[in-house]
């Protein structure tokens, strides 16, 4: 650094142009430091630019046309939609959040048909041996 301000100060006084290309060497030469004979340590970061975000449109479109109870199939269906929306703007939290309540929407409409088909199939099964029972001597 004292060659620096050596080189610098000197210039002035002498009333000389500056050589910017000696000042810019020793500049970045005590910018970087001596070269040591240290073995010199890396860290590899990998990251993920690209999140995966599921935003079940098969799941809610196979709710809508099969297990609709209650309309929840479409309302899910309506969510994986927006879910896709956002992800293709980039909007990650955004599609995460709607995919969430799409998820949420699927299960409700999977369980509330499945227990509506258990209990039909429990109705038909009753009511045919009480009517068998019946017209039987």
């Amino acid at each position: 650094m004292s060659n620096v301000s050596k080189t610098f100060f000197s210039s002035v006084n002498t009333g000389l142009t500056p050589n910017y290309e000696e000042l810019r060497e020793e500049h970045q030469i005590a910018v970087l430091g001596a070269p040591s004979s240290a073995a010199v340590t890396s860290t590899v970061i990998n990251v993920h630019s690209e999140v995966s975000v599921p935003d079940h449109v098969v799941w809610s479109l196979f709710n809508t046309l099969f297990m609709n109870w209650c309309c929840l199939g479409f309302v899910a269906f309506a969510y994986s939609v927006k879910s896709r929306d956002r992800k293709m703007v980039g909007d990650v939290t955004g599609a995460q959040a709607y995919a969430s309540t799409a998820k949420c929407l699927n299960i409700c409409a999977l369980i509330g048909s499945l227990l509506l088909t258990v209990i039909a199939i429990v109705v038909v099964a009753t009511s045919s041996a009480v009517i068998f029972q019946a017209f039987s001597p």
